[in-house]
């Protein structure tokens, strides 16, 4: 790999870092269409598989006083580990061009709902009961694209959780799935010695940006940081669609 190519992945992963220290989960949604965008997504999703791992446990324990009460929160953590299961499987068996439009369409799948129904609500007793098939298929979609935002962030983002809480759930998710997806991948090979150094050191610009994240929800109304992000996925979104079909 170039110089210039480990900027630009310095670069995709800063972004990540930059929204995780802004709203407590989500660097996958900006890092991984972006590399996947310029390498390609296998490559997205192994680069980010350690620091999801070790930024969530992080978190997990940061916050872990907040953590909701009950089975709630493990129920949805072990069926998401399930999924990712799947998911990598189907990461490994399918061609790099469908990948990208699987990436795509949960990008803009992510953006829609969240234009569309920002305010979409769940009573947390009925949350409860689809902790298990929502966890299963955001775990599935995080193993075949490295983005589980779409059913995730939004599952947890509508049962109206506060933001220590939801921040403390969706470490243990991310968490769990990244410990169940790293012994995956590298059962399918697609995860090496020489890929996990590479993963280990992306842990330095993600972290590194994660304060100046802190620092812009602080500044920014959170409307507009929003709009930026979802634009900017938009474009990501759509340099993948004509990388794929082009």
């Amino acid at each position: 790999m170039t110089l210039a190519e480990i900027l630009v992945v310095a670069a995709c992963l800063a972004a990540g870092g930059t929204l995780k220290g802004a709203t407590g989960a989500g660097a996958p949604v900006l890092a991984v269409p972006a590399m996947a965008a310029i390498f390609d997504v296998k490559f997205a999703v192994v680069v980010m598989v350690v620091p999801n791992l070790l930024t969530n446990l992080w978190q997990g324990w940061r916050f872990r006083e907040f953590r909701p009460r009950g089975a709630f929160v493990w129920s949805f953590a072990i069926a998401g580990a399930i999924g990712v299961t799947f998911g990598t499987a189907i990461l490994a068996a399918l061609p790099q061009e469908v990948l990208s439009l699987v990436v795509a369409c949960s990008v803009l799948g992510y953006v829609a709902f969240r234009l569309a129904r920002p305010d979409w609500r769940i009573p947390f007793a009925l949350g409860k009961v689809l902790s298990v098939p929502a966890g299963v298929l955001a775990g599935m979609l995080q193993g075949a694209s490295g983005i589980s935002a779409p059913v995730s962030i939004s599952f947890l983002n509508a049962l109206a959780l506060e933001r220590s809480a939801f921040i403390a759930t969706i470490s243990i998710f991310f968490a769990g799935m990244s410990a169940t997806q790293i012994p995956a991948l590298a059962t399918l090979g697609i995860l090496t010695a020489h890929s996990l150094l590479f993963s280990l050191a992306a842990l330095v610009p993600l972290l590194a940006f994660m304060p100046v994240g802190s620092k812009l929800a602080e500044r920014l109304p959170p409307r507009i940081f929003d709009r930026v992000i979802l634009v900017l996925l938009a474009g990501l979104a759509a340099k993948l669609f004509y990388d794929a079909l082009v």
